[in-house]
């Protein structure tokens, strides 16, 4: 299959690399992380171990956009551009990989063609040409809307063939929701406490990450979709077991001093369940708390 990575960070260059493994891939990524890659290769480390030599470029032309699948795990305040990006090439199916409810997006843009996904792989940046995998997750793929589906069965499939843990799901407006609930128990309250994701494990940290999920629970089902708060508990435990050793991506933008996603993820739950009168305490104060960090540029 012929397979673009659009926002081959920490994620996209794990799974990118991954699928180079049986597949033909290019990386759409920033440098020197891409010059690296192009020249030397890209070296997987961690739990998983691999030497790959995918295509990589910072500046792809309509032509290098043209392929069976593209992969977007692009930051989600990235995610419109990318669209528009994607768009000047042709590009059979499109699949999110990124963190928020970001789909919104590319469907603007790229109408039909568009696939929801999630993954709960950890991955690490180490430096350029290499990233480090620090959890091996699982990957879901499914149409937006829910159901079985041809595509999804056929992406969920290259997957497999590379070794990625991957299955087509029928259900997927209520794995995107789990996703979010994830990322709202996880990110936000590492980003915040500086820990690693084990550390949710126990403590008061565990209590934070599990009402910061229960919340978007309850918004997921005042918005249609049928996610239990024990189900969104269950998939926060299962990612910080999982991928214990991982700092989220959250927390490596506030160690990095770079911009968080901290409106797609808590602010989204806020806003979300502004929307349907459902309260949010805890998501809005770990959002308040994130964005004061932005204001005041804290890294340390």
């Amino acid at each position: 299959m012929d397979i673009v990575v659009f926002g081959a960070g920490a994620l996209g260059s794990l799974v990118g690399g991954l699928l180079a493994r049986e597949h033909h891939v290019t990386l759409v990524a920033r440098d020197p992380h891409a010059q690296r890659v192009a020249g030397q290769g890209l070296r997987v480390t961690g739990e998983l171990d691999a030497h790959v030599r995918p295509r990589a470029t910072t500046d792809p032309t309509p032509d290098d956009l043209t392929c069976d699948l593209a992969l977007v795990t692009v930051k989600a305040y990235d995610t419109a551009e990318a669209a528009r990006t994607l768009a000047t090439g042709d590009s059979d199916v499109v699949c999110s990989l990124s963190n928020g409810l970001t789909e919104g997006a590319l469907v603007a843009e790229l109408g039909d063609r568009v696939l929801a996904g999630s993954a709960t792989y950890g991955a690490e940046l180490v430096g350029p040409g290499e990233v480090r995998c620090t959890g091996v997750g699982r990957i879901h793929v499914g149409e937006l809307a829910g159901g079985e589906s041809e595509r999804a069965e056929r992406v969920a499939a290259a997957f497999r063939e590379a070794g990625l843990d991957c299955e087509a799901d029928p259900a997927m407006p209520r794995r995107r929701w789990e996703k979010l609930a994830v990322n709202a128990g996880i990110n936000a309250v590492t980003a915040l406490a500086r820990v690693e994701n084990g550390a949710l494990a126990e403590g008061p940290g565990r209590d934070v990450a599990h009402r910061a999920a229960r919340e978007t629970a309850r918004v997921a089902r005042a918005d249609g979709v049928d996610l239990t708060d024990d189900a969104a508990v269950a998939a926060v435990d299962t990612v910080v077991d999982e991928t214990a050793a991982n700092r989220s991506s959250m927390l490596q933008d506030v160690l990095s001093g770079g911009r968080t996603e901290v409106d797609a993820i808590s602010g989204a739950v806020v806003d979300r369940g502004a929307d349907h009168g459902v309260a949010t305490p805890t998501n809005r104060t770990l959002a308040a708390l994130l964005r004061a960090w932005g204001a005041d540029g804290i890294t340390e």
